[in-house]
């Protein structure tokens, strides 16, 4: 993932949906200096996050929602990873987007990665990634994580995720990754937005 940034010239970098850091990681073992927020609703999540981080002054970690954080702090990129499907789409996944978009420059690089598809692709994808499991694991337990995924999770189609992204302030969005049940898109917000 730093790869898909690294013409970015900005290197403050908001990560949305931070958990224990393991996505921060990637961004502070890489060659450039990305000063990162890390946000994330869980204080267990956090507090690991924290441990790992505690001598890197490059590493500041908030335990919140995007909604927490100070609008006049403006991030030259974003990561948003499996975040999404937690989410309604009763305006929760929009505000989500917006909040982002708010605290992003003109331009600044949004990835996003989720578990998209329609009902009927979430199924196919399902019964495809079964096939592609490693032999011995347990049946009874991937039978429950697949049921999960299919009726638990809040996915939404590629196509409501574009709507979403645009609505939210951001450009139509790329799909740069795809593997059974994810997807992941790079997009920009726009140069003018208004929310109404």
């Amino acid at each position: 993932l730093p790869k898909l940034l690294r013409e970015t010239e900005n290197k403050d970098l908001l990560v949305v949906g931070c958990g224990t850091g393991n996505e921060i990681e990637r961004f502070v073992y890489t060659a450039e200096s990305w000063t990162i927020t890390g946000v994330d609703p869980s204080p267990e999540m956090i507090s690991q996050a924290l441990e790992k981080f505690e001598a890197d002054e490059n590493v500041h970690l908030v335990e919140g929602v995007v909604s927490d954080l100070d609008e006049e702090k403006q991030y030259g990129a974003a990561t948003l990873l499996l975040v999404l499907h937690f989410l309604e789409d009763n305006g929760q996944k929009l505000a989500m987007l917006q909040d982002i978009s708010k605290r992003m420059m003109s331009q600044a690089p949004l990835l996003l990665l989720d578990i998209t598809g329609n009902k009927e692709q979430i199924q196919q994808n399902l019964q495809l990634l079964r096939l592609l499991l490693p032999d011995g694991i347990d049946e009874t337990q991937v039978a429950q994580r697949l049921r999960r995924i299919e009726r638990e999770l809040l996915h939404v189609s590629e196509e409501r995720l574009a709507e979403l992204c645009e609505e939210a302030g951001f450009e139509p969005p790329v799909r740069f990754f795809q593997s059974s049940i994810y997807m992941g898109w790079i997009t920009r917000k726009k140069d003018i937005i208004s929310f109404s």
